[in-house]
């Protein structure tokens, strides 16, 4: 056994079958990189989980010997418990993030519809989409039913937390928004074959992780073909609005009119013809198909050439 990995019985004892130690307290510390793994292992509530290793471990307490150890681990579990749920408000729901969970709450029962479509389109990606495009949009980990005080029953997605990933940039060459292009493309012909459309693809709804030229599509809960919502101030092709309807033809036509605003006024003459044509008012007239759209666009696009990405 490696000094300073904790056993079974390390576990045992933190869970009060035995007297806990100074040592056992540290070594936990040192295991966990997660505070709601932390508690679990402690097998308390947060705030009692601190309350219990910070009273153990606080360098006043250690003595000389074991200050520096204890200094070391006292900055950890504090660091830990700093982070253990970082808040976010989106449109419809406030996020929280607890380890590498993300709790999506809606703010109003209302809304429970949008969440449960989230739900049912992340489960067929999982389902039946190809899984070597698993990484275009996160997992859900589990969809539940939660009733507060006031008996408001609300349903509540966990969903897989994206590490590195960050907000869909506005680019200065329109070089360095190709990748994000062709990847978007991919994830929207990945959902669609799985039979889901995305139908809300704006700026705040792509992610991307800059260093590995990845992509994800987040926010699943507009992917109704007869969207019962759609979001205040945004642009939507007339299908949208006139007859409540989206296809794979609508998510198209949002996922260009987008990069057109990432790319501005530097897009090149043959890529902004290639993006107007994604662009008709009647969905029959544009291209159906974004995997055939996306060999159309390497096409235009020529070799490719890995460019660094940075923000």
């Amino acid at each position: 056994m490696k000094p300073g990995v904790p056993t079974a019985s390390d576990e045992a004892r933190l869970r009060g079958r035995h007297p806990m130690d100074f040592d056992t307290a540290v070594a936990l510390i040192r295991r966990h990189d997660s505070y709601p793994e932390l508690a679990i292992a402690v097998g308390e509530s947060a705030e009692t989980t601190y309350r219990k290793l910070a009273k153990l471990i606080h360098p006043d307490a250690a003595g000389d010997a074991r200050s520096a150890t204890a200094t070391e681990a006292f900055a950890k579990l504090s660091r830990l418990y700093a982070g253990r749920e970082a808040k976010l408000s989106g449109a419809i729901a406030d996020l929280t993030r607890s380890g590498q969970i993300l709790r999506k709450v809606p703010r109003e029962p209302r809304d429970n519809d949008l969440m449960e479509a989230e739900a049912a389109a992340l489960k067929t990606l999982q389902d039946k989409g190809d899984p070597k495009f698993r990484p275009y949009a996160p997992e859900l980990i589990k969809t539940y039913v939660h009733e507060d005080p006031q008996r408001r029953r609300r349903v509540v997605n966990e969903l897989e937390f994206l590490d590195g990933f960050v907000p869909l940039p506005a680019v200065e060459d329109w070089r360095d928004a190709a990748w994000m292009w062709r990847r978007l493309l991919v994830a929207l012909g990945w959902a669609h074959r799985a039979g889901v459309v995305h139908g809300a693809i704006f700026e705040e709804h792509v992610l991307i992780h800059p260093g590995e030229h990845g992509l994800a599509l987040v926010d699943w809960c507009y992917s109704s073909p007869r969207p019962t919502a759609v979001i205040a101030g945004k642009h939507y092709p007339p299908e949208v609005v006139r007859d409540k309807e989206i296809t794979p033809a609508t998510d198209i036509y949002l996922a260009t009119a987008l990069m057109k605003r990432v790319i501005g006024d530097g897009m090149p003459a043959p890529l902004k013809r290639f993006a107007d044509g994604c662009l008709f008012d009647a969905p029959r007239m544009r291209p159906q198909d974004a995997w055939r759209l996306l060999e159309e666009l390497d096409e235009l696009l020529g070799p490719r050439k890995f460019r660094p990405f940075t923000i």
